[in-house]
């Protein structure tokens, strides 16, 4: 399936943004910013987002019967294999919903549901650290651009991530 992509400047939150687009009638897509203005992280943290990383939200309806339990690990994995792609480094997942590269934090995913007019939309939101990283008081973070030999090409990585998750729907089904 193919997604539509919206893409902006800055935003509040991708996952905001996305969940709006559900609420006026998109029925799926692809939402990418430059910067997001309030980041949102898991149990309602922020993620703090520096100009020059990249935070995109997947959006598209899902079966009614599946948990964000059982998707959690599949989508770490999808965003884990892109990212193996770019640096040759271990990278780990660590629940609920983080991506490691040498114990330091590199990408988080916030996933969300929404009910709309008879039908459950999964979001899916990703943010990863690509230029830069921000300080989290004791939570070590990384960027991928420090792993790799030469600079990364973010919209490369974005198309990947689109793709994968085109690939990737009809399991959600």
């Amino acid at each position: 399936m193919k997604l539509k992509k919206f893409s902006y400047k800055k935003v509040i939150s991708t996952n905001l943004t996305a969940i709006r687009l559900i609420r006026v009638g998109k029925s799926s897509g692809f939402v990418t910013s430059e910067i997001q203005s309030k980041g949102r992280g898991q149990r309602g943290n922020k993620w703090i987002s520096k100009y020059g990383n990249i935070f995109i939200s997947v959006f598209f309806s899902i079966n009614q019967k599946i948990s964000i339990q059982n998707i959690t690990k599949k989508n770490l994995n999808i965003v884990k294999k892109i990212i193996r792609k770019y640096v040759n480094k271990k990278i780990e997942i660590k629940r609920p919903n983080d991506i490691l590269i040498e114990k330091s934090k590199v990408c988080g995913i916030l996933q969300e549901t929404l009910f709309k007019d008879e039908s459950k939309y999964l979001i899916i939101g990703v943010g990863i650290n690509l230029a830069n990283t921000p300080y989290i008081p004791n939570y070590p973070t990384t960027y991928l651009n420090k792993y790799s030999k030469k600079k990364i090409n973010k919209l490369r990585i974005i198309n990947d991530l689109k793709l994968i998750f085109e690939k990737n729907i009809k399991n959600y089904r």
